[in-house]
């Protein structure tokens, strides 16, 4: 058994196609296959069921597989310690951040991450809760950004931050004309909302007191799903009704828009937004890097802020 065979057998788990398992590990499939065979013959147990398409372990491949990530994992720890004794970060860093996170997180504090740590590559990819933990657990992502907490065992969540919530009034809207507004003044009749998926629907559903079955009503004749808070934003100015937005999305609006925004009244809801990694996870410098470089980009505001009643997805 070698540690080249497991990570043949990872790369297939998480591919589940032969092919392109071999494509990800720069070899020909006749040689993964290969290898793998010589894998199951020393362990006396076929690890895959080939007749499925996709393939998929056997009940106690499953069990070999589980056992081979920690293996693997442990030898690129060796790896690490060589690595963390040079003064410079290297290397790939590869970021999953979800939709409501990414375009008003990233721009605050990737500029600032990739000129003091120049040798870091930054791969970042925008997708849904389920998808970064699924690529975390897989070892396809190194790091997620994303609304915790999750109860999931598996992953080992840092919290850096808490952002509150704030509605996104159509100006001839009653809600306007209020300074502050509280979650009892909501009506999901009038209010804009993300597609299912969204965790951020959750929280908002969660707000209004709601379960994460509810639909909203756009009423009359024009009914919208989006997955895009800035699309809810545009429906918003041109339509009617209100949507609910996490705080660092409205900071830098011009003060025309400004005026369409109405905040909680004490205490505010708020979410906990947190670095999320696996629990057996790798480049433990590069992601302490990380955290401290988004805190320090946070605006005032937002960083000093202790938790208070934080929305819990559910």
């Amino acid at each position: 058994m070698t540690l080249v065979q497991l990570e043949y057998l990872l790369a297939v788990d998480t591919h589940r196609h032969f092919a392109t398992a071999a494509d990800h590990c720069f070899v020909t499939q006749p040689t993964l296959s290969m290898q793998l065979q010589k894998l199951e013959e020393e362990l006396g147990v076929q690890l895959f069921d080939r007749s499925r398409v996709p393939v998929r372990p056997t009940e106690i491949g499953k069990e070999v597989i589980a056992q081979a990530r920690i293996v693997v994992a442990e030898s690129k720890k060796l790896q690490e310690i060589v690595q963390n004794q040079k003064q410079d970060l290297a290397g790939e860093l590869r970021i999953g951040v979800i939709p409501t996170l990414a375009p008003y997180l990233i721009p605050l504090f990737i500029t600032g991450f990739i000129q003091k740590y120049p040798q870091v590559r930054v791969v970042v990819q925008e997708m849904l809760t389920n998808q970064i933990v699924e690529k975390l657990n897989h070892e396809l992502l190194d790091v997620g950004l994303l609304v915790t907490p999750l109860e999931d065992k598996s992953i080992k969540e840092l919290p850096m931050f808490y952002e509150s919530f704030v509605a996104y009034v159509h100006p001839e809207h009653p809600l306007a004309n209020r300074n502050t507004i509280s979650p009892q003044d909501l009506s999901l009749d009038e209010m804009w909302v993300l597609n299912e998926g969204h965790c951020f629907r959750s929280q908002v559903l969660n707000i209004c007191n709601r379960g994460v079955n509810s639909i909203a009503a756009s009423g009359g004749h024009f009914d919208y799903k989006s997955g895009s808070l800035e699309t809810l934003k545009r429906i918003v100015e041109t339509q009617h009704g209100y949507t609910l937005l996490p705080e660092l999305s409205v900071l830098d609006m011009p003060e025309d828009k400004r005026q369409l925004v109405r905040i909680f009244e004490e205490p505010q809801p708020l979410r906990e937004v947190s670095l999320v990694v696996h629990r057996s996870f790798l480049k433990k410098k590069l992601i302490e890097a990380l955290h401290k470089e988004i805190v320090a980009a946070l605006p005032k505001q937002v960083r000093e802020r202790e938790k208070e009643a934080v929305v819990e997805i559910k």
